[in-house]
């Protein structure tokens, strides 16, 4: 089993080492066979190759791996497009056809948090909506057709929304069995009105699922009430990415939030932390890796899932067991989380408790 890792920026290359050294302890455990390849993106591709990411880099991943750890990046510092400035994460997404970003926030009693009882998934569709870098064939879905008006185009499709509305519910039926709908069908008639039939459609397909639809700002009020309330939440890609972030801040922190980008259909699987690269403390070996950590756990038990391989899902739930366990202790905990453990000496205190 080979598994891409790409550094990238900002505190990406130090949460890619810890994240390694932990889903090394989990091959060694589990006899899983895994081997480790790095790849460049980001400011050090461009500087080496004259743009952040290249074809033959998404190529290799899409051919020859069968997953991907990939670091933070710093899109907003890239240069333009034109001057090799590619955004590295929609390049993946869009690339390999990531559809489905799926984001837990899960509240653990043991750290400070704001909405007890929070177990939720949202299931982001990642490659079109709002996202002007991805939801056209050539150029992009921003446009200015004089200096004082910038107009932006959004694109919703019956497939993406139908195959993002699926894999909600396929969860679901291995969780609570509730899905609730993020939509603001009120004022995008066409657009949200065209996922909520795709969402409709599907779930006439699971009649064992419970389902609700609820208006984005809506949502995002009784997120912060009732956290505890939802099970599976399903949205288009802008609100998916508003809420996932909400969700997660308030379950304890984007530090402490798993993510991958997935489909189901090519088996291919990215692990990306939620937060980002954080370049004003990049190289000081204090940023809290718990978040890619928890995302390559994810990418394993997701593969394990696909493959029907139980010791690459077993592995996946020992290392999020296994944070819960080095969390557990304050002492073991990352600056931002009150402690004063550095970046690496928290993968090797995670690794090691995995090998115990």
């Amino acid at each position: 089993m080979r598994i891409m890792t790409i550094p990238c920026d900002g505190i990406g290359p130090e949460i890619v080492s810890a994240t390694v050294e932990v889903v090394q302890a989990a091959n060694e455990r589990f006899n899983l066979g895994i081997s480790f390849q790095e790849e460049e993106a980001g400011f050090v591709s461009l500087e080496k190759h004259g743009i952040t990411l290249r074809e033959e880099v998404l190529d290799r991943a899409r051919s020859e791996f069968d997953g991907v750890i990939l670091g933070t990046q710093s899109h907003m510092d890239y240069p333009p497009l034109s001057e090799g400035g590619r955004n590295v994460s929609a390049g993946f997404r869009i690339g390999l056809d990531l559809y489905a970003n799926v984001r837990p926030a899960i509240s653990r009693d043991l750290i400070e948090n704001k909405a007890p009882g929070m177990d939720l998934v949202i299931m982001r569709e990642a490659t079109e909506g709002f996202y002007p870098d991805r939801n056209m064939y050539q150029g992009v879905g921003e446009m200015m057709p004089d200096p004082d008006m910038a107009l932006s185009v959004r694109k919703i499709t019956r497939h993406g929304s139908m195959r993002i509305c699926r894999e909600a519910f396929k969860l679901a039926m291995q969780r609570r069995r509730k899905v609730a709908a993020i939509h603001k069908a009120n004022s995008f008639l066409m657009t949200d009105g065209l996922f909520l039939e795709c969402f409709r459609e599907v779930a006439k397909e699971f009649p064992q699922v419970e389902t609700e639809e609820l208006i984005v700002d809506a949502f995002a009020a009784l997120l912060v009430r009732q956290p505890e309330k939802y099970d599976v939440v399903v949205a288009t890609n802008f609100y998916g990415d508003i809420l996932s972030d909400l969700a997660s801040e308030l379950s304890g922190s984007l530090g402490l939030a798993g993510s991958i980008n997935a489909n189901a259909e090519t088996g291919l699987c990215c692990a990306q932390a939620q937060h980002g690269s954080a370049p004003d403390i990049a190289t000081k070996n204090i940023a809290n890796p718990t978040s890619l950590i928890l995302s390559a756990a994810m990418m394993l038990s997701w593969l394990g899932e696909q493959r029907d391989n139980k010791p690459l899902s077993d592995a996946g739930k020992a290392m999020s067991d296994t944070i819960d366990k080095v969390l557990a202790e304050p002492a073991n905990r990352t600056r931002d989380l009150g402690g004063t453990v550095a970046t690496d000496q928290f993968g090797k205190l995670v690794a090691s408790q995995l090998r115990a």
